[in-house]
């Protein structure tokens, strides 16, 4: 069988909107002097949260809720990144240099974020992989900027949480999800008639659904239904289903986290709507979710990077490995903070950084080798970043079948 591929690409005008950004944030970085605050004894594996650094020691802080709503995209990002430390400081370590790691929860609030920075550089950070969620992410890079921290998320997609010249990403962004998915179901003839189910609170979501709809038009779908809601009413989709359900969609497009979704598949069940399901990366997660019915997510479509059962050597020894340590299956987000830890280790040592040098300068560094490397990892293969920060990869759709994900072939989407 064959698996299509489809390749994410920048829109022009992303691009045209960071250039003024980060020709500003290049003359602000130069004339920035950032000491690096490190001192005391090196010897800390990875394992746990304290333990001080001298120069001899890289320092890698994580930023993501691990309570709260969104815990659990945290705890994997959490658990993704110390695997990969182990491993890495197992090996030999970066440039032979060993990781010191701790990681701080924001309960994906911002205001809480950016005090979760400001603990991790007072620690003495020196590189910063976060922050999982959007929002946050936007008001962190705004600190990480003004420091010249380099910084790549594992998993915030909004286009403003990498807008400087020091911030890149692993996952994709709102912009080329919402394109891939209206491509993906036109030219696999998924149906004709689509409607959105969307939260406009939520940059995540609001920012897919402004793409898709553009998309969707040009394939020549047509939305029949664009539904909002917010996050002070996310718990009756009654208004929703219906009116997707009085204008005939064959398929409802839903770019938004899976707790909603959860709730919206229930209802819709209890409705007697049946349609077509499509999601984005938001969506990983819905299985586990504690008390919903798997049955309902029967046959449901999402796009990711990554899925747990995937054959691949790599992939199955990450599992295996994620099982054994945290007694979990793992979920996209902790595949792309797994990989974001061999990323900045493959952009190290290409531009054969130290622990001993100044925060500004690992960051320079980093950001010349981002644009420089070729990183085969758990989320992609062949993946390049610009020097927007963006990364290119292929995407790939699952299915729901029989309550586990599985990779959907091109010839069998439309069945």
């Amino acid at each position: 069988m064959t698996h299509k591929v489809y390749y994410f690409n920048f829109e022009e005008e992303i691009i045209i909107m960071k250039m003024w950004k980060k020709a500003a944030s290049v003359m602000l970085a130069s004339a920035m002097v950032v000491s690096l605050a490190a001192c005391g004894s090196s010897g800390n594996s990875g394992k746990g949260d304290s333990g001080s650094s001298d120069a001899d020691t890289f320092k890698i802080g994580g930023i993501g809720p691990t309570t709260g709503d969104a815990a659990i995209y945290g705890t994997a990002v959490k658990n993704g990144i110390q695997l990969a430390v182990d491993e890495i400081n197992a090996a030999g370590g970066i440039n032979g240099k060993q990781i010191e790691y701790k990681f701080e929860d924001d309960q994906a609030d911002s205001e809480k974020s950016v005090n979760a920075y400001n603990t991790l550089k007072d620690w003495g950070m020196q590189a910063l992989i976060g922050t999982t969620t959007s929002t946050p992410c936007t008001a962190v890079v705004e600190e990480t900027h003004s420091d010249n921290m380099f910084q790549l998320t594992p998993s915030a997609t909004a286009v403003d949480s990498i807008q400087y010249d020091n911030a890149f990403r692993m996952c994709f962004s709102d912009p080329n999800q919402g394109s891939a998915s209206a491509d993906y179901i036109a030219e696999n003839k998924l149906a004709t008639k689509v409607a959105i189910i969307y939260n406009s609170s939520d940059t995540y979501s609001s920012g897919i659904y402004q793409t898709f709809a553009t998309e969707a038009k040009a394939k020549g779908l047509d939305v029949v239904a664009a539904e909002a809601f917010t996050a002070d009413n996310k718990t009756d989709f009654s208004v929703q289903i219906q009116k997707a359900k009085d204008a005939g969609a064959e398929l409802v497009f839903l770019p938004i986290y899976y707790q909603e979704a959860s709730l919206i598949l229930a209802q819709a069940n209890k409705a007697g709507f049946t349609p077509k399901w499509f999601g984005c990366d938001g969506m990983d997660g819905i299985l586990d979710l504690e008390g919903f019915d798997a049955n309902l997510a029967e046959d449901l479509m999402f796009l990711t990077p990554f899925t747990a059962n995937a054959t691949d050597e790599a992939t199955q020894k990450f599992v295996a490995d994620y099982k054994e340590a945290f007694g979990d299956t793992p979920i996209q987000f902790a595949a792309d903070a797994y990989d974001c830890v061999y990323v900045i280790k493959a952009a190290a040592e290409k531009e054969n950084v130290t622990p001993d040098q100044s925060v500004s300068d690992i960051c320079d560094a980093l950001k010349k080798g981002m644009t420089e490397i070729t990183y085969d990892g758990l989320t992609g293969k062949s993946i390049t970043w610009s020097e927007e920060g963006e990364p290119t990869k292929e995407p790939t759709v699952v299915v729901v079948k029989s309550g586990e994900y599985q990779v959907l072939q091109t010839e069998d989407a439309a069945e």
